[in-house]
């Protein structure tokens, strides 16, 4: 087996995470992705830091495996080379704004004529129409934009930035590889390509579904660090322990927060957080700030009431429960011949192209000579 999407031709213009992530997953399910890069410099994750030897870490994770084309697709040659490969692709992948890939002479409009199977995806932050369509953006600003930040931010002293790019890949890369397989199944039918219009700001809402439900109901938006999921209530809450760990306490439902209340000893007339959450919220405070992360992990594991130990980076990475799932089971090669795990990714395994689990990221331009002669 060589992956169901063996014989797929991927044209990737994009750089950093939304698209590289996209046709990452394409790549690990056995389609053929071609990376399109300027000479010299080839995208800017290339240079980003930490290095692995000589090479970007970040771009050997999201790139492994691919192809790397180095073109100037500014040189009428080059560009006549570049239009030839883009005849013979299944999908297009890019990610600028708005009217950039229509000055190059490679928009959608322009290729379906040339290529009229071709699925063309384009990754932007506000979509391709609309007042924002061409306001420049990060992902601080996607979730910013679509209230998502706003409900759980901290305070002025100490506003908190989320750990996770959730905009480029929940908004972006996940989205994109849902619309580009909906996309070929269509062609499978009809023949014909077309142009998905991915926008991260648009994806973002359906992560708020609660929020959005509690509007349309109440008309009240939700406050910043008050409601059920982002510290509202007793249920759901970081509580520190006395070596400076956090229990991560989940017991949502009430057979799990019976459960849970038994097991710290909260005091009876306090079990009913409805009547007084703030003071239920403190005293369960309190009571964990008595004991180590280790008392807690054994005797909340011993309740099973949905509450954990906050791990670490490090822990989590050596967590015998993912390695034995095998999320480590892929390794990634530097040109140099060294290794490590290959990112771990959302593909289910029997998907997974058998090409070998020792794969690099390209060298910039390692394929110039097999893809334009």
């Amino acid at each position: 087996m060589s992956g169901p999407l063996h014989g797929i031709r991927v044209i990737d213009f994009t750089t950093l995470l939304p698209g590289p992530l996209a046709t990452l997953l394409l790549s690990e399910a056995g389609a053929e992705v071609i990376k399109i890069e300027k000479p010299g410099s080839g995208e800017q994750m290339r240079s980003q830091e930490p290095k692995w030897g000589s090479e970007s870490v970040s771009f050997s994770l999201l790139n492994r495996g691919k192809k790397s084309l180095a073109i100037d697709i500014k040189n009428p040659e080059k560009k006549q080379q570049l239009l030839k490969l883009c005849k013979t692709a299944d999908v297009l992948v890019e990610q600028f704004r708005p009217g950039v890939m229509a000055r190059l002479g490679f928009d959608y409009k322009s290729l379906s004529k040339l290529n009229p199977q071709l699925v063309y995806c384009s990754i932007s932050g506000y979509g391709q129409t609309g007042p924002k369509s061409s306001v420049a953006g990060h992902d601080l600003n996607y979730i910013g934009d679509t209230g998502l930040l706003s409900l759980s931010m901290g305070v002025s002293d100490s506003p908190v930035i989320p750990p996770a790019l959730i905009g480029d890949i929940a908004g972006g890369s996940y989205p994109s590889i849902i619309n580009i397989l909906l996309a070929l199944r269509e062609r499978d039918e009809t023949n014909r390509g077309c142009h998905l219009d991915v926008s991260m700001t648009d994806n973002l809402f359906p992560l708020l579904f609660w929020a959005i439900g509690n509007n349309l109901v109440t008309g009240e938006s939700p406050r910043n660090g008050s409601e059920l999921f982002t510290g509202g209530s007793p249920r759901y809450q970081l509580y520190p322990t006395s070596d400076n760990r956090f229990v991560a306490a989940a017991p949502l439902e009430q057979k799990f927060w019976e459960a849970f209340v038994k097991a710290i000893g909260l005091d009876v007339e306090l079990h009913d957080d409805a009547l007084a959450p703030i003071n239920t919220k403190k005293e369960v405070a309190k009571i964990i700030r008595e004991h180590p992360a280790s008392y807690w992990e054994q005797r909340l594991g011993e309740a099973d009431c949905c509450c954990s130990i906050v791990r670490t980076f490090g822990e989590a990475l050596t967590d015998r429960h993912f390695i034995e799932r095998g999320l480590y089971s892929h390794t990634l090669l530097s040109h140099a011949g060294d290794s490590i795990s290959a990112l771990p990714i959302p593909i289910a395994a029997r998907f997974r192209d058998d090409r070998g689990k020792a794969l690099s990221a390209p060298a910039l331009g390692e394929n110039n000579a097999e893809l334009t002669s």
